[in-house]
């Protein structure tokens, strides 16, 4: 009887397969990890829009600002700053409206005005790009760097309607 020092090259083989094909069927699931990360910042995105309308409207209601179109809340500010600070934003209804100071002003983010990208990268000097459809005064957002078609929109406030959110893409266009 012989004693079996090792692997067989049959067996080596049949391992290599092996790992072949779990490579094969789970690369894929990890190469687009940049997308999922860019999809999940505009979900974020998306939810803090969301929440600051929420704290918004507050504002407006205990103002009784809700039902008017193009008028001003005032955010808590820095009230330890020497002179004190406020954050005004203008709201339409009750809720922001389309312009890139509030959304700089209520989420406290870096964010430029663009015109709509219709290919390649968006480019923008902040962290978020935004254009504003001027015919229907509806707003798209950017990450910087992202691929133009990995945006969400968000429609202000009318006197009939609450504002409006379109569904964040998928990672595939991301």
């Amino acid at each position: 009887m012989q004693k079996q020092q090792g692997f067989t090259l049959i067996e080596l083989v049949v391992v290599i397969i092996i790992l072949g094909i779990l490579a094969v069927t789970a690369a894929p699931k990890f190469i687009n990890l940049q997308g999922d990360a860019r999809a999940s910042a505009l979900s974020g995105l998306k939810a803090a829009i969301q929440g600051a309308n929420t704290l918004v409207y507050s504002k407006a209601a205990l103002a009784g600002k809700e039902t008017t179109e193009n008028a001003t809340v005032t955010l808590s500010g820095d009230a330890s700053a020497t002179p004190a600070t406020n954050v005004d934003v203008t709201t339409d209804y009750g809720y922001l409206d389309n312009t890139v100071v509030n959304f700089t002003n209520a989420l406290d983010i870096s964010v430029q005005s663009i015109t709509a990208p219709t290919s390649g990268n968006v480019t923008s000097t902040g962290d978020w790009a935004l254009a504003v459809d001027s015919t229907s005064g509806v707003v798209s957002f950017w990450q910087n760097d992202a691929p133009y078609t990995c945006t969400f929109t968000y429609k202000p406030a009318t006197a009939t309607s609450i504002p409006v959110f379109s569904a964040v893409p998928d990672a595939n266009k991301c």
